[in-house]
C-alpha cells in the first residue's frame, strides 16, 4: 500500500499514463491485496485539475479524513487515482496553503506564465519548450497585432491546427448523421476569442455591470485562451484513462474479487475520467455500485439519450449510468465560475456559434454547453433533484441519476474558477457514503 501517511487505510494508488496504461505493480498490488484486508467497499477517487502526485495525494488524504468514524464498520478500502493533468499555479484552493504564485497573482493581475506554470506546461506537454518560452514572452510584451499568432502558438502547443492530423475533438455530445466538428476554441480568431474571454473575466471580477462598460484590451483574455486549451487537452486524456485505463483495471476488480463493491468518484475532469470508465468495463461486469461526481466538468448533456435542441444528437454517454448497480450522484453549485461562465465560452461548437456574454451565456450557452458541476445532469428522463440537506437526510434514490446542488458548501474561491475547488467538506464524504449505501 502507498503512502503510510493517508488518513485513511488500507489505502492504495492507481497511477496511469495519458494514454490510460497502468502502473502493474501497483494494479497487481490492489488486485492481490484487497480482499485480504476485508474490504467490502473500495472507494476508487480521481483528482481534476492538479500538477504532481504530492497535489493529489494532499486531496485524498483531506477528503478520506472524515470517512473512518462516518463508517466505522464498513469495511472500506480506498484508491486513489494519479494521472497526468495540470492546474495553472495562480488558481487557488480554498483551505490548501497559498503558494507564492497565488499571492503574486493577487498583486500582479497581469496574465504572465509564472515559473511553476510553465513547468506544468513542459511536463504536460513534452518537446513543446520553445512554443511554451514563446507564448510566456508575448503574454509579457503584448505584441500590437501578435493574437493571432498567439492563438497558433497555443493550438500547436495542444497539436491541434486546423487540418492537422491530431484532433483534439472530446466532444460529450454527439449528433447522428453529422461529423464532429472542432469547438470554437480552436477555430475561431484568437482575437475574438481572447476578447470574450477578458469581458468574461471582467465580469467575474468586478461585476456584469463592469463587462458592459467598456470593452477590456483582448490581450487581458489570452492567458485563459491558453489556459482552457490546456483543459480542452486533459479533457480528452481523462476520457482516455478513464476508458482505456480504469474501466479495464475495475474489470479485472471483479474478477479477482468479485465480492468487493466499487464506487467511484471523480472532481472536475476526473469526474469525466470515472463516467468513462462505465463505457471501458468488460460486458457483464456489475462491481460499481455508486458513481459521485464532484464539480464534474464535462457537458451536462453527456448522459442523455436526445438534447432538447437538437432530436439527432446526444450524449456520448448516453445511458451508460444503467452500468452502475446504484445512483449516479452529481453534486453541483453555481458558485464554479470555471464551469458556469469560461468553460460555454470555450466549449461552444465550431458550426453552431454565437458570441455571447450576460443573458446570452446564462440562457443558450449555459443551457447548451453547461457543465454538470454547474447545474447538474441534464435531458435523463426520471433524474432527481435535491439539495444538500435532503441528500444528507436520505435514502438516495438506489438508481438512475440524482442532482445534489452543493452550494452550501461549495462556495468559497475567486476568480478565474470560482468554488471550482472547494470539495473539501465532510458533507460531500457523507454524499459519497449514502450514494454508497455504506454503513
Amino acid at each position: 500500500m502507498a503512502d503510510p501517511g493517508m488518513s485513511a487505510a488500507p489505502y492504495w494508488e492507481l497511477t496511469f499514463d495519458a494514454d490510460g496504461d497502468p502502473d502493474g505493480a501497483e494494479r497487481d498490488r490492489l488486485l492481490g491485496e484487497v480482499t485480504g484486508h476485508g474490504v467490502r467497499d473500495l472507494i476508487v477517487f480521481a483528482h481534476g485539475w492538479n500538477n504532481d502526485r504530492s497535489g493529489a495525494t494532499a486531496l485524498y488524504r483531506r477528503f478520506f479524513a472524515p470517512v473512518p468514524k462516518l463508517a466505522p464498520k464498513a469495511g472500506l478500502g480506498y484508491v486513489g487515482v494519479i494521472w497526468p493533468s495540470m492546474r495553472f499555479c495562480d488558481e487557488p484552493i480554498p483551505d490548501f496553503p497559498k503558494s507564492v504564485v497565488a499571492t503574486e497573482a493577487e498583486e500582479s493581475p497581469a496574465p504572465v506564465l509564472d515559473k511553476d506554470t510553465r513547468h506544468a506546461l513542459l511536463e504536460t506537454f513534452p518537446g513543446r519548450a520553445t512554443v511554451v518560452d514563446q507564448l510566456s514572452r508575448m503574454l509579457d510584451q503584448r505584441p500590437a497585432a501578435g493574437l493571432e499568432e498567439f492563438g497558433r502558438l497555443v493550438r500547436l502547443l495542444v497539436e491541434v491546427l486546423p487540418g492537422g492530423p491530431q484532433s483534439l475533438c472530446t466532444a460529450d455530445t454527439l449528433a447522428e448523421g453529422v461529423p464532429e466538428c472542432e469547438p470554437v476554441l480552436f477555430s475561431a480568431p484568437a482575437t475574438e476569442l481572447c476578447g470574450e474571454f477578458a469581458q468574461a473575466l471582467t465580469s467575474l471580477r468586478e461585476g456584469p455591470e463592469a463587462a458592459g462598460f467598456a470593452l477590456p484590451n483582448p490581450w487581458d483574455g489570452a492567458k485563459e485562451l491558453l489556459r482552457q486549451a490546456t483543459y480542452y487537452a486533459m479533457k480528452r486524456r481523462a476520457g482516455t484513462v478513464g476508458e482505456c485505463g480504469l474501466g479495464p483495471v475495475v474489470g479485472q476488480l471483479a474478477q479477482a474479487a468479485p465480492e468487493v463493491r466499487v464506487h467511484l468518484v471523480g472532481h472536475s475532469f476526473g469526474g469525466r475520467l470515472v463516467s468513462f470508465a462505465l463505457r471501458g468495463l468488460p460486458d457483464g461486469v456489475r462491481t460499481v455500485r455508486s458513481v459521485t461526481l464532484l464539480q464534474g466538468a464535462f457537458s451536462h448533456y453527456a448522459f442523455a439519450a436526445r438534447l432538447p435542441h437538437d432530436p439527432r444528437a446526444g450524449g456520448v454517454l448516453r445511458g451508460l449510468q444503467n452500468r452502475i448497480d446504484g445512483p449516479l450522484v452529481c453534486c453541483y453549485s453555481h458558485f464554479d465560475e470555471a464551469l458556469g461562465t469560461l468553460y460555454p465560452l470555450a466549449s461552444r461548437m465550431a458550426d453552431d456559434c454565437e458570441s455571447a456574454l450576460g443573458a446570452d451565456l446564462a440562457g443558450m450557452l449555459g443551457d447548451r454547453w453547461g457543465a454538470m458541476g454547474h447545474d447538474g445532469v441534464q435531458g435523463v428522463p426520471g433524474t432527481r433533484s435535491l439539495d444538500l440537506a435532503a441528500a444528507l437526510r436520505g435514502p438516495l434514490a438506489a438508481s438512475g441519476c440524482v442532482n445534489v446542488d452543493a452550494a452550501a458548501v461549495v462556495r468559497r474561491g475567486g476568480p478565474p474558477t470560482g468554488a471550482h475547488s472547494d470539495i473539501v467538506h465532510p458533507e460531500l464524504a457523507r454524499v459519497v457514503l449514502a450514494a454508497g449505501r455504506i454503513g
